[in-house]
């Protein structure tokens, strides 16, 4: 049996059913109705004009880690870099791990010329990048304890929540204002027998963390983050761990979590495959469990998404784009999901690895989007395709004897142009799930 026949097995079997709430979950979740009324300038409505309607940017985020940002070891590869993410994406996860923007006490690495830490560039750097290219900037993570500085282990409970309030009111201080999301904690159901601070341990550090980034972010949206969540053994419905953790901070009153982050990293062995993919590649099952998290009445994301190649032979590679669409579908599709984060968008650069290393860490995988070499791969493409190309609006169309004009579009940031009597009027509007998207044009 071939390995299109197993990793796509259940999505192959399903797709009829699939399909169906794909296509009807994109329409009514993904999509609204557009009202624009054209006037001339005594406020007179204008019949016959032409409207062009141009979709710029979804309100939903499509992303990746921006961690090899000037990271390469050519321009080269910086600048393909930098354009073939921002061709592609509108929300950025920038490194804020602690302890590498904070290695010294005292001094964060902020500036764009702060000491290289390799994965890690600087937060002003990522973050001139995505205002500078229209993409969304966000946190990762304010209190993720595998990432505590050295100087900062060891100490008392209360020592440690008082550094860690200084360094949520120091970057509040710098990038409340800049940056919408923050990751509050990451991964706090795993490592129980790992080396830890004492905080780590205790009952409120969820509970705490999340109080405190209420305080010093209190505009901002603010997102828990975990992996143990898809497999059998994970996924108990509503009695899965990651899924009890939230319902108890919310009944323990923490009110301010916007956002649950699920990470869908697929790193496990190729010979593992045919039987995750019961689970992690069956769109029943992942339904069932977006579904269920969205009981708790809080938005989801995909924080953290890699899917595997396993090599750079094309039939992978092929089926890695398959896999990437379906999944993507499933997700764009679902009323609660509101973003998509891919993780490492070139191959060769993973984590736990020397660069270019095929064979050790994360890069064994061959998850990137683009090799090593900076070409794109099929998956590349086959997002581009979807997000930029297949979702997308862009039409024309003409105001009535009432000036009006209408149309369906996904949400998102808009270019109108309106061309009546030899005259030409542009306007950027957003057309929001959020709001009544009707506009009126004055000429």
């Amino acid at each position: 049996m071939s390995r299109y026949d197993t990793a796509l097995k259940y999505f192959n079997e399903q797709k009829e059913l699939t399909d169906v709430r794909v296509k009807s979950g994109i329409e009514l979740y993904r999509k609204g109705d557009v009202k624009i009324t054209v006037k001339d300038k005594d406020g007179n409505p204008v019949k016959g004009a032409k409207v062009f309607v141009s979709l710029k940017n979804h309100e939903f985020r499509f992303g990746a880690n921006v961690f090899m940002l000037d990271e390469f070891e050519c321009e080269e590869k910086n600048k393909a870099y930098r354009e073939d993410f921002a061709k592609l994406f509108n929300i950025a996860t920038i490194p804020f791990y602690w302890s590498d923007l904070e290695p010294e006490r005292g001094k964060p690495r902020y500036a764009k010329d702060s000491p290289k830490i390799y994965r890690r560039p600087a937060t002003d750097l990522c973050v001139e990048y995505c205002l500078e290219n229209g993409i969304e900037p966000k946190c990762h993570c304010l209190n993720y304890d595998n990432f505590t500085p050295d100087w900062a282990k060891g100490v008392t409970v209360d020592e440690q929540k008082r550094m860690l309030t200084e360094r949520f009111r120091s970057l509040s201080e710098k990038y409340a204002d800049i940056i919408p999301t923050w990751e509050v904690t990451n991964e706090t159901l795993q490592g129980f027998n790992a080396p830890r601070t004492k905080f780590y341990f205790q009952d409120d550090f969820v509970d705490w963390s999340f109080r405190m980034a209420d305080k010093f972010f209190p505009n901002n949206r603010l997102i828990i983050n975990d992996y143990y969540i898809w497999e059998v053994g994970q996924f108990m419905n509503s009695r899965s761990a990651y899924y009890m953790q939230i319902e108890k901070l919310m009944r323990d009153g923490i009110t301010h979590l916007d956002s649950i982050g699920m990470q869908y990293h697929s790193f496990f062995p190729l010979d593992k495959e045919p039987d995750l993919a019961k689970t992690r590649y069956n769109p029943k099952h992942l339904y069932n469990v977006l579904d269920r998290y969205a009981m708790l009445g809080k938005k989801l994301q995909i924080t953290e998404m890699t899917i595997p190649a396993y090599s750079a032979n094309t039939e992978d590679e092929d089926i890695q784009a398959e896999l990437l669409c379906n999944f993507y579908k499933v997700c764009f599709s679902h009323p609660a999901m509101e973003a998509i984060i891919y993780w490492n968008l070139v191959d060769g650069y993973a984590a736990f690895a020397p660069q270019g290393d095929m064979t050790s860490g994360e890069n064994i995988y061959h998850g990137g989007l683009v090799r090593f070499d900076m070409t794109k791969k099929a998956g590349y493409h086959a997002l581009y395709n979807l997000i930029h190309k297949e979702w997308h609006t862009e039409l024309e169309t003409g105001t009535d004897d009432g000036g009006m004009a209408g149309f369906r579009g996904f949400y998102g940031d808009y270019e109108i142009k309106v061309i009546a009597d030899g005259k030409e009027y542009t306007e950027a509007v957003l057309v929001s799930e959020k709001k009544n998207n009707s506009f009126t044009i004055t000429l």
